[in-house]
């Protein structure tokens, strides 16, 4: 093991049905698959799990959920949005936009970063953030 940092490795997402969350993410990241799938119980629940992404990083889909996601304007607890570094947040947009999905917030202007917000089929927001610097004085500047 060469890393010298912490990273995250995963995020572990309950949902109602993995299929819009599974298609959003593959089409926003078209390198990335099902790594690993099955099912098993949690809890003494029955679920089908699925481990998508590359061979560093992965998102996993569980579809026990029950009810509605968390309100993303309202002050719920729970996941407000994930965010996702990419080299080019026009790139993203253009993939999401032509697998049918409708961007819903631009972020605000920064000299060193932009950002777009995306919501999946299953009522979670996904932020893609393009920074342009390398510099953490400028990457991570809050104005």
């Amino acid at each position: 093991m060469t890393d010298t940092k912490p990273r995250l490795e995963h995020a572990n997402l309950v949902v109602t049905d993995i299929d819009p969350t599974l298609k959003f993410l593959t089409a926003a990241f078209p390198g990335w698959g099902v790594r690993g799938e099955g099912r098993d119980e949690w809890h003494g629940m029955p679920r089908r799990w699925v481990h998508v992404g590359d061979d560093d990083h992965y998102i996993t889909l569980n579809d026990f959920g029950r009810g509605e996601q968390r309100d993303l304007k309202g002050p719920q607890p729970g996941l407000a949005h994930i965010g996702f570094a990419v080299p080019s947040v026009d790139d993203v947009a253009e993939r999401l936009e032509a697998a049918g999905y409708v961007s819903h917030n631009r972020g605000v202007d920064h000299p060193f970063r932009r950002n777009i917000y995306f919501i999946d089929g299953e009522g979670l927001e996904f932020e893609f953030v393009e920074y342009l610097s390398d510099k953490p004085e400028e990457k991570n500047l809050y104005v």
